[in-house]
């Protein structure tokens, strides 16, 4: 046990390199980007890397997994604030600064597991129930729907500014473009809040992103 720990602790670190790369590579260059690019953006060794997924599907099927934890992770710790609207705010920021939505690109390119597709529906469960306690509290505008909240996720957790100045080396611009952005963000989230005017168009029903896998 004690020789495999060591290991043990080295698959998680690359594991979570490998996310975090292939979010970005992902925002770019979309689902035919390469193994090997992502490899080589979070620094893990392509011949390691084949060692433990036997082929790229194998390899996004687990990474797809790994970032549905991070959404469970992030709507828990939502449901445990006390205040609905602050549980609300802290899911969506949250959700956007580890890029939520970033492996879209992947839908419908690979099939789903049964632990992708277990982790889809507990995320799922705890959203609505995020959403519905928001709702009850009187806090967020009645129109808005789980659907409207994962859809701004996933696009302002696209490729940011800040990202973009990092991959050109402009580190004196990265934190006045971490500033903005967390700006943005709350512009956005405020337009959630009660008060507001009806939303245009219907809502958007449950599967609209769900259908895309």
């Amino acid at each position: 046990m004690a020789r495999r720990a060591p290991r043990y602790a080295e698959a998680e670190r690359n594991d979570r390199a490998l996310l975090e790369a292939a979010k970005k590579v992902l925002a770019v260059d979309g689902a035919h980007t390469s193994v090997a690019t992502i490899a080589a953006r979070a620094g893990v060794g392509i011949a390691s890397l084949y060692r433990r997924y036997r082929t790229k599907e194998e390899l996004f099927q687990h990474l797809c997994a790994l970032s549905l934890g991070q959404w469970i992770q992030a709507v828990e710790e939502g449901l445990a604030h006390e205040d609905p609207w602050e549980g609300l705010v802290h899911y969506i920021t949250a959700a956007i600064e580890f890029s939520g939505g970033a492996l879209g690109p992947l839908a419908g390119t690979i099939p789903v597991t049964d632990e992708m597709a277990e982790k889809f529906t507990r995320s799922d469960e705890l959203t609505r129930a995020l959403i519905e306690r928001a709702l009850e509290a009187g806090v967020l505008r009645p129109d808005v729907t789980a659907t409207d909240v994962s859809l701004l996720i996933e696009q302002l957790g696209k490729s940011s500014l800040v990202e973009q100045f990092e991959v050109r080396g402009r580190t004196d611009l990265v934190d006045a473009a971490a500033h903005a952005r967390r700006r943005i963000i709350a512009i956005a989230v405020d337009g959630l809040r009660a008060g507001h005017g009806p939303l245009p168009g219907p809502p958007p029903g449950p599967g609209l992103l769900a259908e895309r896998w």
